[in-house]
C-alpha cells in the first residue's frame, strides 16, 4: 500500500471515530512517515518543518475569533438576527418560516460567493455573520448541515470558476501556471480564456450538489437547544455593553475597516486587530476585559488553527516520503488503453491527495506535474487536461476535515458546541460535492 493512502485513511478513519482531527492529523502524518521508509526521526523534523506554514494563518483565526466576540457584544448582531425575526412576524406558519428560511440560505450564498471573488475575504466574514444568526435558525429549526453545505458551495465554487479574486490566484496564477510548465515540453500550451470554460461542467456538479442538498437531504427540520455563544468562563466573566447609537455605528466602520485593510495589507491579522481596537473606542469593551476577550475568541477558533497547523506538518511529510509521485505512477498499471479508467484514477489519487492536503491551491504544484504528461500520453485534448488536473485539485477541497472550506462553517456554526464537524460539515460536504465533482469531472475529460 501507498504511504499517502495509508496517512490519509487512517487520518479519515480516526476523524470519523470521532478522534480529534489534530490527533487524526498527528498519528496519519506519523504512520505515513514510517510506512514510506522514512526514520521516526525523519518524520517528526519533516512534520516539524512543515508546521511552520500554517502558523500565520492558525493566528489570523485567532485573532478574527476575537474580533468576532467583541461584534457579539456590541448590539448590532442581535439588531440583525432582530429583522429576520420581524421577517417570521407574529404568525410562524410553517409556509411563512420557510419563505425566511430561503431568503437566510439564499443570503448565506450569496456573502460566501462575494468572500471569493467580489470582496475577496475569504472565510473571515463567517465568524462575525454567523453566530448572531444561530437564534434564529433554532427558531426556524433550520438545519445547519444545510447552511454549511451553502457556505462551502460559496467558499469553494467561485474560486474554480470565476478568475477574479481568489479564482484569479487558482485559475490564473497556480492552475495556468502549472500547466503550461509542465506541458511545455510535451508542446501542450494552454490559454486563460479555457480555464473557466473547462471548469464550467465540474461547477455544474457542484450546484447540483447544492440543489440535492438544499432540497432534498436537509430540508427538513431539526432542533437545537437554546445556548449562550462562546461558552467558557472567560465569556460569561465578561459583562456586554448595552447597545447604543455609538457602538452600533463603530460597530459598522470596525466590520468594513478590518475587511478593507485585510483587501489592503493581505492579512487578517492586522484587519482583526484595527477591527478590535475600533470597537473600543466605541465602548464596546473595556481595556480591562480585553484579556477575557481574547480568551473566549481564541477558544472559539484555536481548533482551526491547530488543525491548519498540523495539516500543513502532514503535507510536508507525504511531500517528503516522495510517495506522492508513486501514488500517480503506480496507477499507471490501472490503466491500460482505457482512457475513462486513466481519467478516474487519476480523479480519485487527486481526491486522496487533497484531502490529506486540505488545500486545493497547494495541490496542483504536486500533481500538474505528473498529471500532465499523463494525460497527453492517453490523448486527452488541452480542455480535459484542464479539467482533470483543476478537478483533481479542488476533490477533497470541500470535504476534507483539515480545509478551511469545511472549517470556517464550522467555526461559525458550533459557537455554542451544537454542530460537529466532522459529522455536520466534512460528511455532508463530501458526499454533495465530491461525489459530483468526480462523475462531472470525469464526463466533461471526455467529452471536450
Amino acid at each position: 500500500m501507498n504511504a499517502v493512502i495509508i496517512a490519509v485513511l487512517v487520518m479519515v478513519a480516526l476523524s470519523l471515530a470521532r478522534v480529534s482531527v489534530v490527533f487524526a492529523l498527528i498519528v496519519g502524518a506519523l504512520v505515513g512517515g514510517l510506512v514510506g521508509g522514512l526514520s521516526l526521526d525523519q518524520t517528526l523534523e519533516a512534520f516539524n518543518d512543515g508546521v511552520g506554514g500554517g502558523a500565520q494563518v492558525a493566528l489570523a483565526y485567532a485573532t478574527l475569533g476575537a474580533f468576532a466576540v467583541a461584534i457579539s457584544r456590541s448590539g448590532l448582531p442581535d439588531m440583525l438576527a432582530n429583522v429576520l425575526i420581524r421577517m417570521l412576524g407574529k404568525e410562524t406558519n410553517a409556509a411563512h418560516q420557510d419563505r425566511v428560511k430561503w431568503v437566510l440560505l439564499a443570503a448565506v450564498v450569496l456573502v460566501a460567493i462575494m468572500s471569493q471573488n467580489a470582496i475577496p475575504v475569504h472565510i473571515a466574514f463567517i465568524p462575525v455573520l454567523i453566530p448572531p444568526l444561530l437564534a434564529v435558525m433554532n427558531r426556524l429549526r433550520l438545519d445547519r448541515r444545510a447552511v454549511a453545505c451553502a457556505l462551502t458551495f460559496g467558499l469553494t465554487a467561485p474560486y474554480m470558476l470565476l478568475p477574479v479574486g481568489f479564482g484569479a490566484i487558482f485559475l490564473n496564477d497556480i492552475l495556468l501556471a502549472n500547466l503550461n510548465s509542465a506541458g511545455d515540453p510535451l508542446g501542450l500550451e494552454i490559454s486563460r480564456e479555457m480555464l473557466p470554460m473547462a471548469m464550467a461542467i465540474p461547477v455544474g456538479g457542484m450546484l447540483m450538489g447544492l440543489i440535492v442538498a438544499l432540497v432534498f437531504s436537509y430540508r427538513g427540520r431539526r432542533d437545537y437547544a437554546a445556548k449562550p455563544l462562546a461558552n467558557t468562563s472567560a465569556g460569561q466573566s465578561v459583562t456586554p455593553a448595552k447597545p447604543h447609537m455609538l457602538g452600533l455605528v463603530m460597530s459598522g466602520v470596525a466590520i468594513v475597516a478590518a475587511l478593507g485593510l485585510q483587501l489592503y495589507s493581505g492579512s487578517m491579522i492586522l484587519g482583526g486587530l484595527v477591527g478590535i481596537g475600533l470597537l473600543s473606542l466605541g465602548g464596546i469593551f473595556k481595556w480591562r476585559e480585553a484579556d477575557d476577550l481574547f480568551t473566549s475568541g481564541m477558544r472559539m477558533m484555536a481548533l482551526i488553527g491547530f488543525i491548519m497547523i498540523s495539516a500543513a506538518g502532514f503535507a510536508e511529510v507525504m511531500k517528503t516520503t516522495g510517495d506522492i509521485d508513486t501514488l500517480v505512477a503506480g496507477a499507471v498499471d490501472l490503466f491500460g488503453d482505457n482512457r475513462g479508467l486513466a481519467a478516474l484514477v487519476m480523479l480519485l489519487v487527486g481526491l486522496f491527495i487533497t484531502l490529506g492536503i486540505g488545500s486545493s491551491f497547494s495541490t496542483i504544484p504536486i500533481i500538474a506535474a505528473i498529471f500532465v504528461p499523463l494525460a497527453v500520453q492517453f490523448g486527452f485534448s488541452p480542455m480535459a487536461t484542464v479539467v482533470l488536473v483543476g478537478t483533481a485539485a479542488a476533490l477533497g477541497d470541500a470535504g476534507s476535515p483539515a480545509s478551511d472550506s469545511t472549517l470556517g462553517p464550522t467555526a461559525g456554526l458550533n459557537v455554542d458546541g451544537q454542530h460537529d464537524h466532522m459529522w455536520d460539515s466534512v460528511v455532508p460536504t463530501f458526499l454533495h460535492y465530491n461525489l459530483p465533482l468526480i462523475g462531472f469531472g470525469w464526463l466533461a475529460a471526455m467529452t471536450l
